[in-house]
């Protein structure tokens, strides 16, 4: 049975293939073939010595991969920890796309950044719950290749929500035959297998799956369940590459939500308790993806991608509790489905001016989100007692750039422009009469990246450009078109230093200014005024490889968020991250690992006045791993010295039993406790 599976699967995607890509005969320089178990030692050995300061746009990906060979990322969580200075929480169980903070701004669940996988946006625009909000939990982490990222707006490549910066994740070619199981306190169960179905010079196809099952460290269990699987096929030649890939994730779970700081001092619950165990959710998606790289004969290089997806999200949240309904409580579920298509293609080229070789490249693209019965239900456990909103979306994008690098011996100059349209429909069915307003906006992005490298260990750096995120459909509706994208302006300065191979530097100031915009609240199906603000800040980073088998790597972080139109003491930005660090420490050898980590992240402003503290925490997490022939066995700790931490943190009016009026106080998410899990692999 598992052979005529193996079979039917290979034969439908190698047959879709061949009607693409296939070549009319095998050339002699097809890719040598490699074995997963040589890609992954190969990964392995990426060292800072391999890393050149070179003139590079987006140098800061290259370190990337040196960080991802000595930190592989072993959760889902961790997967946006990669980034440095990027910092997440989970407040909803584990099921809910993780709250994300960069360089001055509360990023909520994604709303400025720009968050991809192979090209496949993961953002959500126009979301039941928040505007961008960016699920990462259909993506494994052990198929994870490479990850890409920049900070800023200064790509042409990447448009809405790239604000304060993207990631972009591209997943592996090959995978080898492994099955693995992990244990862990709490309850905590995650069973994975990957089985190799094509390994050749000219093909490679694989499957990866994996199951994992939480009741987590909450009095009230989460009875968390996620479900991932992901098929790839890869087929190529001397010139040309391409990959179909098919996944799927569903989760569900419970959740204890945001409790008030007082509930818990008055010893109405206890630091995990919840004052409403009914909240909750599940989620699922579903993603088709084709990408196709060609080198034409003129050195012309085409690359294309397109995508799409099915996505589902049901949601219970209650985060006032008694403020508006004394009776039935405030629970809400935000409930959606939709359809995401779309895709671009990309072209470049290198040409002669003299002696100096320059670069063009160009691209065009296009998304579109059918989203239907997007809802905000008011709910008293589970069960729906009534409806805020109730509506369809149709939300297009249409995009394209163009960029030319000019290379003037030390200097690079990199100018490129990029123009979106936008047109957005919203049907509101509480309605008395069923309407379909239709509103469409362009925006036109400049951007101008600098480069000096006055010698091979060199880079100076200056960047700057205009951005934006797109507003949800229900504001530009409600708005008559007006603020449909707000707009930002940022600059960097920086230097990436290399004083010697194995130690690398890298520093960087910045500023941005965003424009005053309109903020449709998803909890409430209202719309807020957002007034102009202003950030600025410092990033520094350290890697360093010393004694042959130590990698150190420490990234921090200063901002200085405020809006521009408050009077001083009152332009407080809520939840803008201050002051952050990540630390780590790497031994490695073919066999053995170990590493520990730190991550801190300082106290920060709760409200405009900044009369609410969000406290800062700094959490230490180890791990160790040791392979024998085919097995490796290992454990890891997350929060080693088993501190008492608020991993999510809001200033919230809300009324709870006892209260004799709404109170504002802190509303908190704790984080984990100590957690020791235990893991064992083995590959055939």
């Amino acid at each position: 049975m598992i052979d005529l599976s193996r079979s039917l699967v290979t034969a439908i995607f190698a047959g879709c293939a061949s009607a693409v890509v296939a070549a009319p005969h095998e050339p002699a320089d097809y890719p040598a073939e490699v074995s997963p178990a040589e890609q992954d030692t190969a990964a392995m050995r990426v060292s800072l010595k391999d890393v050149d300061v070179v003139a590079r746009v987006n140098h800061l990906s290259e370190v990337s991969r040196v960080d991802l060979a000595a930190n592989p990322v072993k959760s889902s969580q961790e997967i946006l920890r990669s980034v440095p200075g990027l910092f997440i929480a989970q407040h909803a169980g584990g099921g809910k796309a993780e709250q994300m903070f960069l360089r001055g701004f509360d990023l909520d669940h994604g709303t400025d950044i720009n968050v991809s996988v192979d090209g496949m946006p993961v953002n959500m625009v126009s979301h039941a719950h928040g505007q961008g909000y960016a699920d990462l939990h259909f993506l494994q982490p052990e198929v994870i290749e490479k990850i890409d990222f920049d900070k800023g707006s200064y790509d042409m490549t990447k448009g809405d929500l790239a604000t304060a910066g993207y990631v972009a994740f591209k997943t592996r070619d090959r995978m080898p035959n492994e099955v693995g199981v992990e244990i862990g306190m709490h309850d905590y169960q995650r069973y994975r297998a990957s089985m190799s179905l094509i390994n050749n010079r000219s093909e490679s196809m694989y499957f990866s799956g994996a199951f994992l099952t939480d009741n987590g460290f909450f009095d009230s269990p989460q009875h968390f369940k996620r479900l991932n699987a992901m098929a790839k096929y890869t087929k190529w030649n001397s010139t040309s590459r391409f990959n179909i890939i098919l996944s799927h994730f569903n989760s569900s779970w419970n959740a204890s939500g945001q409790i008030p700081e007082r509930a818990v001092d008055n010893g109405m619950i206890g630091w995990f308790g919840a004052l409403d165990a009914s909240e909750g959710g599940s989620t699922s998606r579903t993603n088709l993806q084709f990408l196709h790289h060609v080198d034409l004969s003129d050195g012309t290089i085409v690359n294309s991608e397109f995508y799409l997806s099915y996505y589902t999200f049901n949601l219970f949240s209650d985060f006032t509790f008694q403020l508006n309904d004394p009776y039935n409580w405030d629970e809400i579920n935000q409930k959606e489905k939709r359809m995401l298509g779309g895709g671009h293609v990309d072209l470049s080229n290198t040409f002669y001016v003299g002696d100096r070789m320059w670069r063009w490249a160009g691209g065009a693209g296009f998304r579109y989100d059918d989203i239907r019965d997007i809802a905000l239900y008011h709910a008293r456990k589970r069960e729906i007692i009534g409806t805020y909103s109730l509506g369809d979306i149709g939300q297009s994008n249409l995009f394209g750039y163009a960029g030319v690098e000019i290379n003037l011996g030390n200097w690079m100059i990199n100018p490129s422009v990029r123009v979106d349209w936008f047109h957005f429909n919203y049907a509101e069915k509480t309605a008395a009469e069923y309407t379909d307003p239709g509103v469409g906006q362009a925006f036109v992005s400049p951007k101008l990246n600098i480069i000096y490298n006055p010698s091979n260990t060199v880079q100076l750096y200056a960047k700057g450009g205009r951005g934006f995120h797109s507003n949800d459909a229900r504001v530009v509706v409600v708005r008559d078109g007006k603020d449909v994208i707000p707009e930002t302006w940022g600059a960097d300065l920086g230097i990436h230093w290399k004083p010697v191979p194995t130690v690398m530097l890298n520093a960087a100031c910045w500023y941005l200014h965003m424009n005053q915009e309109f903020v449709y609240v998803g909890d409430e199906a209202v719309v807020e005024p957002s007034g102009k603000s202003r950030r600025l800040g410092l990033d520094v980073g350290l890697r360093w490889e010393f004694l042959k088998n130590f990698y150190f790597q420490a990234d921090y972080t200063y901002s200085n968020a405020r809006m521009t139109e408050e009077p001083s003491g009152a332009d407080y930005i809520p939840l803008a991250p201050v002051n952050t660090l990540l630390a780590g420490l790497t031994y490695k050898t073919d066999r053995f690992s170990a590493g520990v980590h730190c991550r801190w992240l300082g106290n920060r402003p709760a409200n405009e006045d900044y009369s609410l503290t969000a406290k800062g925490y700094c959490i230490t997490d180890i791990n160790a791993s040791y392979t024998i022939g085919k097995l490796t066995f290992g454990a890891a700790v997350e929060n080693l010295f088993d501190v008492k931490w608020r991993e999510a943190q809001f200033a919230t009016e809300t009324m709870i039993p006892g209260d004799d009026a709404p109170v504002t106080d802190i509303c908190f998410t704790p984080g984990t406790p100590f957690a020791l899990r235990g893991f064992v692999s083995y590959r055939f």
